[in-house]
């Protein structure tokens, strides 16, 4: 954490440019920047914001512990839209889940004048691939003790059906931060649409552009009081000396033992060195992370005689999916690098990895669940550089039409949403055809100076001079990996609470429209692929 801090004061001070290209893309999302530490609890400093402000002091209603109360909410929801005519009775026999993480309705749409301005157009006219589908609608994206939600308890709502606490995966908000007996209690556990699949025979796999035991995919396998025990080690260091390993299971260790994770057909990502155990020096030089001396890739090899790893984009291009069981596909030793960022030739595109996916579950008969996550999206947002948010949109939106592209739309399903939203803003009243990434033309403050297009709430850079009035980005605003402008001084940015949007096309589509609790997604895709405990298409035929 020491290093995180000293890293984010340092590039606070420097230019856009030069803090662009010293990115380090491990150091986001971590537990002290999110909660702080238990030895600083209840302290103010001023270095840093307030210790364990993301998890603790946070409460919820009381009937909201139990996981009925969030299916009963689902069931509601689905038998209003079921009062409506339903003209499309076909079942889905795949489901594709697509996530954009972070990905708010303006970062979508700032996406799509992006993509038009690429191509020497106004912009605003475009449209994103998804934003094509026939049906949308919106979703309720607060946690059950927090207004405003992370990565992980929105995983838990919108991969297993139940709203739980801000940074718990895959178990009910009766299990409070860092309670690991809670969390390894089968009673407060909650299986997700992955497990509900497999349980039908499906295929079932995840892909996702950060690490594969990151909140979003870990919302399809794991049980965890805090989405940071990502390996042995880190339940030591963000345990706050109350869990110990031995009695509380690392979401890596989850992924490869236990169901559903043992399970996946596919699984690629970044975070190789969750699996692997310090003595080892991972494909990409960097040392492994457990403490225990367990090579857990070793183990899956072991559990899929007849399956294959990959660590670079050749390997990955190169597997031919009907010759093998299972993939696993690691693609850096913690989160992938940024599209921008990357080196085309050894990590691939997320359509390259949907591709392969797509490929591997599709020789189960019976179907599939597949989980995809755009995760940098949220990384370009949270660190105020909307070319990499918006690239890394237009990443996603590449991946679904690859999707697209390899499905029958009259037997798959595919729906397309985030988990959060952040506080980007398109300000003031710029004319068509304005830059997107930079200076609005028709607009000024009050001093007469032009302000960015793009804007955050909360970030590093307010661009004041020693009079606190904004100065002149003109010289700025064009350099690579430029910092947006943000009003609240802050170390990092932050996510917002409003509504993100659904998008969905295949059968059962109509479903989801209007304004729905982020909970209810998965009940929503379950009843159309007829899978899981409960309404489906299926009990019309009865």
């Amino acid at each position: 954490m020491k290093i995180f801090i000293k890293v984010l004061l340092v590039l606070s001070g420097l230019m856009a440019t030069s803090w662009a290209l010293s990115i380090d893309m491990s150091e986001i999302h971590n537990q002290e920047q999110l909660l702080g530490s238990a030895s600083n609890a209840g302290k103010t400093r001023e270095s840093f914001m307030d210790p364990n402000g993301l998890a603790k002091g946070k409460t919820g209603p009381e009937e909201e512990k139990n996981a009925q109360f969030w299916y009963d909410l689902a069931h509601e929801e689905i038998a209003k839209r079921l009062e409506l005519p339903q003209v499309d009775k076909r079942k889905a026999k795949n489901v594709i889940m697509f996530l954009g993480d972070g990905m708010s309705l303006s970062t979508v749409a700032a996406a799509r004048i992006h993509k038009g301005q690429l191509k020497g157009n106004p912009g605003e006219e475009d449209s994103l691939s998804f934003e094509k589908f026939p049906h949308s609608g919106l979703s309720r994206t607060y946690c059950s003790n927090a207004q405003v939600p992370d990565s992980a308890c929105t995983a838990t709502a919108y991969l297993c059906g139940v709203k739980t606490n801000i940074v718990a995966l895959g178990v009910t908000s009766a299990v409070n931060f860092n309670n690991c007996s809670g969390s390894e209690d089968p009673a407060n556990q909650i299986s997700s649409i992955a497990a509900w699949a497999q349980a039908a025979g499906k295929g079932s796999g995840i892909v996702t552009t950060t690490t594969l035991t990151h909140a979003s995919p870990s919302g399809a396998y794991a049980h965890s009081t805090n989405r940071f025990f990502e390996a042995d080690t880190d339940i030591i260091t963000y345990g706050e000396g109350l869990n110990d390993p031995a009695t509380c299971t690392d979401i890596a260790t989850q992924l490869i033992t236990k169901d559903p994770g043992k399970n996946f057909d596919v699984m690629l990502g970044g975070g190789i060195g969750k699996f692997l155990p310090k003595t080892i020096t991972d494909p990409f030089n960097k040392q492994g992370e457990r403490s225990d001396g367990v090579n857990l890739l070793s183990k899956w090899q072991s559990l899929h005689p007849g399956g294959v790893l990959a660590y670079n984009r050749d390997q990955l291009l190169k597997v031919n999916a009907s010759g093998i069981t299972n993939l696993i596909g690691t693609f850096g030793s913690g989160v992938m690098n940024f599209h921008k960022m990357a080196d085309a030739a050894t990590q691939p595109t997320l359509a390259e990895m949907t591709r392969k996916a797509i490929e591997v579950v599709s020789k189960n008969i019976k179907g599939y669940f597949l989980f995809v996550e755009g995760g940098l999206i949220d990384y370009g947002n949270h660190y105020n550089v909307p070319v990499y948010a918006l690239d890394e949109t237009l990443e996603l939106s590449n991946a679904v039409d690859e999707a697209i592209d390899m499905t029958n739309p009259d037997e798959t399903l595919i729906v397309v949403t985030s988990d959060h939203a952040h506080p980007l803003t398109i300000a003031g009243y710029p004319g068509r055809g304005t830059p997107i990434l930079g200076l609005n033309q028709h607009d000024t403050d009050v001093n007469g100076v032009k302000y960015a297009t793009l804007n955050y709430a909360v970030g590093l850079e307010q661009y004041l001079d020693e009079h606190g009035n904004r100065i002149d980005l003109t010289d700025k605003i064009d350099q690579p990996g430029f910092l947006a402008p943000s009003y609240i001084k802050g170390y990092i940015g932050v996510h917002a609470g409003e509504d993100v949007g659904i998008f969905a096309t295949g059968p059962q589509s109509h479903l989801f429209s209007g304004v729905m609790q982020q909970s209810t997604i998965p009940h929503l895709m379950a009843y159309a692929s007829c899978i899981g405990d409960g309404p489906t298409l299926c009990d019309n035929d009865n």
